[in-house]
C-alpha cells in the first residue's frame, strides 16, 4: 500500500523558483468606497453608544430600569431607522446617476 509521489516540483524547488510574472496593470481600487465605510463606522458607534448611554442617563435621572430599557430600545430603533434612511438616500442617488448615464448613452 504505497503511494507514489507525483513528478511535480518539491516544496524546496517551488520555493527557490522565481515567482511567476503577473500582469503589469492591476486594479487596486477598494471594493467599497471610503465614505460608505465611514458611514458604517459612525452608525456602528451610534448603535453601541446611543442605547447604552440613554439607559444610564435614564437610570441616573431617577427612572426605573424598565423605563431605561424602553428608552434604550427606542434609541436603538432610531439609529437603525436612520441607517436605513441614509442607505435609501444613497441608493436613490446612485439610481438617478445611472439613469442620467443611460440617457446620455441613448443620445
Amino acid at each position: 500500500m504505497t503511494s507514489r509521489r507525483s513528478q511535480e516540483k518539491s516544496y524546496a524547488e517551488a520555493a527557490a523558483a522565481p515567482p511567476p510574472k503577473e500582469a503589469a496593470s492591476s486594479d487596486v481600487t477598494p471594493a467599497v468606497p471610503a465614505d460608505v465605510i465611514y458611514k458604517l463606522l459612525g452608525f456602528t458607534a451610534a448603535m453601541v453608544v446611543g442605547p447604552i448611554g440613554m439607559y444610564f442617563i435614564t437610570v441616573n435621572s431617577g427612572a426605573s430600569s424598565t423605563v431605561a430599557g424602553i428608552t434604550a430600545a427606542i434609541t436603538a430603533n432610531l439609529v437603525l431607522f436612520g441607517y436605513i434612511y441614509v442607505a435609501w438616500l444613497d441608493d436613490r442617488e446612485e439610481r438617478e446617476a445611472a439613469s442620467k448615464k443611460k440617457e446620455k448613452k441613448a443620445q
